[in-house]
């Protein structure tokens, strides 16, 4: 079976950069053996939030390289330059491209190691290989669509398998249902209700404000409910200073914190990432409630200072009973669908790696994004998005990819230095087929 000095679980934004930094370290004399896998069939970035007219809200500055290595090659720039587009963007006379552009550039930077990536493979665990009572090496399994197992050795590994949706308890009872999904599926959910004449959206943030712009502007002319518990809709705080904890030396300060000082940065700073829309969407969306006012016509609703109590399904729609925090009243409502723009847990890889938790004691990293296992585990454990409460907001955004991905390479690379003679060697047993159960 082939043993692989690194296998990344996921291909998304965070180990395409790992990936792009240990490229740039292999041209500087220094060698990794890393396969990644991928469970989607080939690259894809939130797919079903590629709404039409929706931008990015980070500078493309914080691409997967530029903060690392402004002359990688792999810049948005150096993209936009090999598609023959950087002097039409240079007059677009912006810092956010569209959501769309930015897909095709990390589709650009992803395709760029295909012979580095096992797409249409779900791992679905990851076990100790025991040599007495040390952990040597990782066994990770996964499951291709047809159902066969694959199986693969690994000196280190890092995980990085993004945002689980975040259903609330109330809704956990309608996962089945197709009539009730998050925002993570809107595009194809959406589709599959094509004559919808009420929609509800739950939630206060960017996914909840771009969807409402996107269905009040459908031909079929749904009547959409915003529906959340805050009083207004809040822009997010993009001002230079505030802006400075996405910084990559921001990261430090946090980490080097105590817990409870890290807990009061998180909810000091919570309204720059969380249910906190851009501003100029905001007035998008008060523009619309006011032409209803000038109209006379109430198509949709605003509803703030309101909770979803209770959650029915019926044959005539879902009914959502709700109840208005101001005034005290009570209400019932059915939908033809409801939306839930509720956000993200970064779980996951707990029960990914839940057969070495005799090994990993709280999942506590350390500076570099390692979990601190028991000295009987050997191998290197790296968690990318999964790291918010040690080392602060931007764990899960693109400011800090880039810098991120380098400290965990050089992480790698001092743990497992390899001469450069043995690089023709890895590189040919990186070629061989691995294991098929």
């Amino acid at each position: 079976m082939q043993i692989h000095d690194l296998i990344g679980v996921g291909f998304g934004p965070s180990n395409i950069a790992l990936a792009i930094a240990l490229d740039e370290k292999r041209h500087h004399g220094q060698f990794v053996d890393a396969l990644f896998i991928e469970k989607q069939p080939g690259f894809v970035w939130h797919k079903n939030m590629l709404l039409d007219n929706a931008h990015m809200q980070i500078s493309f500055i914080k691409d997967l390289a530029t903060l690392r290595n402004p002359a990688s090659r792999f810049t948005f720039l150096n993209y936009l330059h090999e598609k023959q587009r950087l002097q039409d963007f240079v007059n677009l006379k912006t810092f956010f491209p569209s959501r769309h552009e930015f897909n095709d550039y990390l589709g650009w930077a992803a395709a760029q190691f295909e012979d580095r990536c096992a797409y249409g493979e779900a791992v679905f665990e990851v076990v100790p290989e025991m040599r007495g009572t040390e952990v040597q090496m990782l066994r990770v399994r996964s499951r291709q669509a047809d159902g066969t197992v694959r199986e693969r050795l690994a000196r280190n590994l890092v995980v990085s398998v993004g945002g689980v949706p975040n259903i609330p308890a109330r809704f956990q009872p309608f996962r089945d249902d197709v009539r009730v999904f998050h925002s993570s599926s809107y595009l194809e959910a959406i589709a599959k209700h094509p004559d919808a004449k009420r929609i509800a959206i739950v939630g206060a943030g960017q996914s909840a404000a771009e969807i409402f712009m996107d269905l009040q502007s459908h031909p079929n002319k749904p009547a959409v409910d915003l529906i959340m518990r805050a009083r207004s809709i809040k822009p997010s705080d993009d001002s230079p200073f505030v802006n400075e904890i996405f910084n990559a030396d921001f990261t430090d300060f946090v980490f080097n914190r105590s817990g409870p000082e890290r807990a009061e940065l998180l909810e000091e700073f919570w309204h720059t990432n969380y249910a906190a829309p851009d501003l100029e969407l905001i007035q998008q969306i008060f523009n619309v409630f006011y032409r209803q006012r000038v109209a006379g016509v109430a198509r949709h609703s605003f509803l703030r200072r309101h909770e979803v109590t209770a959650v029915r399904a019926a044959a005539d729609g879902v009914h959502l009973s709700l109840h208005d925090l101001n005034s005290g009243e009570r209400g019932n409502q059915a939908y033809d669908v409801v939306i839930l723009a509720t956000g993200y847990a970064r779980d996951a890889h707990r029960t990914l790696l839940d057969p070495l938790a005799p090994y990993l004691g709280d999942f506590t990293v350390d500076r570099h994004y390692r979990l601190q296992g028991t000295p009987e585990l050997k191998p290197g454990i790296f968690l990318q998005g999964a790291c918010e409460t040690s080392h602060g907001l931007s764990d899960t955004l693109l400011s800090v990819t880039a810098i991120r991905s380098d400290e965990i390479g050089q992480a790698l690379l001092n743990a497992n230095p390899r001469p450069l003679q043995q690089q023709a060697q890895a590189a040919e047993r990186a070629s061989r087929a691995t294991a098929v159960i």
